[in-house]
């Protein structure tokens, strides 16, 4: 075989090992009102497992070594439990208890995988579990109603709480446990941190608009306009270059620039979009629309919707679970 032809089959086995990796990556779609989760492999976008969970469960995050998928049971804000999936064995291994508090929606698995934090919204806390013991570690009065959405800090030093009702965020010092509550606009509920931990980004979803906050000392720095009406989610790119804004009454996805606040595109997806993921890479984002019980695929470069995925009834929260021990 001369030069080229070991080339091109080298390069051959080049994509083919990196298809098959990525067949094996999978996207974790919470389906509300049927629940269950579903298991979606990201290369051919075939739903694959689908779990049971407890009762009306709405958002979900993957531990950081790909083999656990926590779920929040809402349960129409009087949900108790945290549904524990193994992605190994594709089924659900335990529920955890939150005792007497209610309403758990906003999840996030710390980086070393050790805890789980979620906020209990009906009972205006943030709690946390440790992953060894499935058994609560501490929990913060947020003293706002509607604790309702989280976001936490790139090196896991603060949690950012939207209260919706409250009209304010949280920040908890996971040092210290110190609790402080900035005021806002209307109804904060989309909620991200940057990735290099600088600014955090809320929606104020009556106000259809951003406010934009520094993380060293929680000073507004800016308002934005939404793109659009009801900002439910946003969702920074993986290199921080552009935030994602699902608009759920406008049915669309808004995107800015996260330097120039400016807008630099929007993508209509369809009903009531909610939650948004970002695959690692960042080629494709995710958004579930809860009203047309599909996925949708949007394409970064393009900003044109390439796919849908189809999984079960009313998807919400969403989740990338890597190839186990990749």
């Amino acid at each position: 075989m001369n030069i080229l032809g070991r080339s091109a089959t080298a390069l051959l086995a080049v994509l083919m090992l990196s298809a098959g990796a990525m067949a094996q990556d999978r996207l974790v779609v919470v389906n509300k009102a049927a629940n269950t989760v579903s298991l979606v492999n990201a290369e051919t976008l075939e739903e694959g497992a689908v779990i049971a969970t407890q009762p009306n469960p709405h958002e979900v995050h993957v531990s950081p070594d790909g083999r656990f998928a926590y779920v929040s049971d809402y349960g129409g804000s009087y949900g108790d439990s945290l549904t524990v999936i193994d992605l190994e064995t594709d089924s659900a291994v335990a529920t955890w208890s939150l005792g007497e508090y209610r309403g758990p929606h906003g999840i996030w698995t710390s980086n070393d995988g050790g805890h789980v934090w979620v906020t209990a919204e009906r009972s205006n806390r943030v709690v946390e579990f440790d992953t060894a013991t499935g058994e609560i570690s501490r929990s913060w009065d947020t003293g706002r109603p509607g604790s309702h959405q989280l976001a936490v800090a790139p090196d896991n030093s603060a949690l950012y709480v939207a209260n919706i009702a409250g009209n304010s965020v949280t920040v908890i010092d996971l040092a210290s446990d110190e609790v402080r509550t900035i005021e806002s606009g209307n109804g904060p509920e989309a909620i991200d941190v940057s990735p290099d931990g600088s600014e955090l980004w809320v929606g104020m979803r009556q106000d259809d608009e951003i406010r934009v906050y520094s993380t060293e000392d929680m000073r507004e720095i800016t308002r934005i306009a939404s793109g659009g009406e009801f900002p439910i989610r946003l969702k920074f790119t993986p290199d921080g270059a552009r935030v994602y804004v699902s608009n759920a009454a406008s049915g669309s996805v808004a995107v800015i620039d996260a330097a120039s606040r400016q807008a630099v595109g929007e993508v209509g997806v369809g009903a009531v979009p909610v939650g948004i993921l970002m695959q690692p890479d960042g080629r494709r984002v995710f958004v579930a629309n809860t009203q047309d019980d599909f996925v949708t695929i949007i394409d970064a470069d393009s900003l044109s919707v390439t796919g849908r995925v189809v999984a079960g009834d009313e998807p919400d929260g969403l989740a990338w679970a890597p190839e186990l021990g990749r």
